[in-house]
């Protein structure tokens, strides 16, 4: 284990910081500053979601034909104009006067950072590794946990001295500044597999390569999407309505905001535990046990509202986002091959931007009806328990699926 990570540092540690400073266009980032954001801009809750939807929606339209830039030029070169881009996204948030330029700065950051930086992360891994693919991916995308763990203490203080404003483009400026030399230099040269799994794979791509078109019209694929993009909906909402949250429930800011390291440090732990899980009995088999912990998530932030709740709720969510990180980037090649993915992926995770631009435009629009968020948290609960049978039968047609491929072979 210990040889791994050391003779993978700069490619594993790269993609850690792709999925890092994905996070100043993920929902938790840009929410922080929601209450200051519908003040500005005299926006109540459903307006600001309606907003939000759209930005991302434009950006889920876009990441399958922006998607595949990582299919045609190396990491490292997709890294750069993926963060300078980003950059540019910050600082328009940071000087943005009018709805229209505050649109534009929210689709940027969507479709540059939840989207396309993670997008080239987990492509990366993906395609790198085989055997090692499951602890590859899981390394990586404890990026995204550092950086729900400091973005937002860090910026939180930045913006209580500098302004909310100022904020964005101090943003700006670590992605110029730290995140793209450290990037580039780090991922310049391309990895070539030294296992002999991985270079099997890379070789000879082992299995049906399916394409995207053929994915598409799997049944297998869009029952297994009913459970795999409804996480995102379901944290993105509750995410993006956190001042809501804190309001309703007479919840104290600072505590709150301090649980994100709590979370973080769950889902670190259970992602690294689910890369040598997904390893040793494949991404497949353990499908089925991601939105358990999410159920329960839900469940309790639906029914309490003490200050005890905050930790129960973030340690349930930690656990389920440690299952879906790593699951979500070894899924897709362990079942439909590599010489299409960063194709496929694209559309993943257009997907899951399109299910995160929902999540704040409907529950924004239902809490403008009357509808608390707790009830709506209740009926995501009731759904997240549905998808674990939904996704014990795709797993069990995947498995049937290879063990039939393994027969014909034979």
């Amino acid at each position: 284990m210990l040889s791994f990570y050391r003779e993978n540092a700069r490619w594993l540690i790269g993609g850690f910081l792709l999925a890092m400073f994905s996070g100043f266009g993920q929902t938790f980032f840009i929410s922080i500053w929601g209450s200051e954001i519908r003040e500005a801009y005299s926006l109540t809750h459903g307006d600001f979601g309606l907003l939000y939807m759209v930005a991302t929606l434009a950006s889920a339209a876009c990441l399958p034909f922006v998607g595949r830039l990582v299919d045609v030029t190396s990491v490292a070169t997709c890294s750069v104009v993926v963060i300078i881009l980003l950059a540019v996204a910050g600082l328009i948030m940071g000087f943005a006067s009018t709805v229209p330029a505050l649109l534009l700065a929210i689709f940027m950051l969507r479709l540059f950072g939840q989207g396309m930086m993670t997008h080239t992360a987990m492509t990366a891994m993906g395609r790198w590794y085989a055997a090692n693919r499951g602890k590859a991916v899981s390394f990586a995308t404890t990026g995204h946990q550092a950086s729900e763990a400091l973005g937002p203490t860090i910026f939180v203080m930045i913006a209580a001295a500098y302004g909310w404003r100022e904020s964005w483009m101090i943003a700006s400026g670590c992605l110029i500044v730290f995140a793209l030399p450290c990037i580039v230099i780090l991922m310049r040269v391309e990895r070539i597999p030294k296992s002999e799994a991985d270079r099997n794979e890379a070789s000879n791509e082992i299995g049906r390569q399916w394409t995207r078109r053929e994915m598409l019209t799997d049944r297998l694929f869009w029952l297994t999407a009913i459970g795999v993009f409804s996480p995102a909906f379901i944290g993105t909402s509750i995410f993006f309505h956190q001042d809501y949250l804190i309001e309703v429930n007479g919840w104290t800011p600072t505590i709150y905001y301090n649980s994100f390291a709590l979370m973080a440090a769950a889902t670190v732990t259970v992602a690294l535990i689910t890369g040598f899980c997904v390893d040793r009995w494949s991404a497949t088999r353990i499908l089925p046990l991601f939105m358990l912990p999410l159920c329960l998530a839900c469940l309790v932030l639906g029914s309490f509202s003490s200050q005890a709740t905050i930790i129960i709720f973030m340690l349930l969510l930690g656990v389920s986002y440690g299952i879906s990180s790593t699951l979500f980037g070894a899924i897709w090649p362990e079942v439909y091959g590599i010489r299409h993915l960063g194709a496929l992926r694209s559309i993943t995770v257009s997907f899951m931007v399109f299910m995160s631009a929902a999540g704040p435009g409907v529950t924004g629009w239902l809490i403008d009806l009357g509808i608390p968020f707790s009830t709506q948290l209740l009926w995501m609960s009731a759904f997240s328990l549905m998808c674990v049978g939904l996704m014990t039968l795709a797993s069990k047609g995947y498995l049937n699926r290879a063990n039939a491929m393994m027969l014909v072979n034979e």
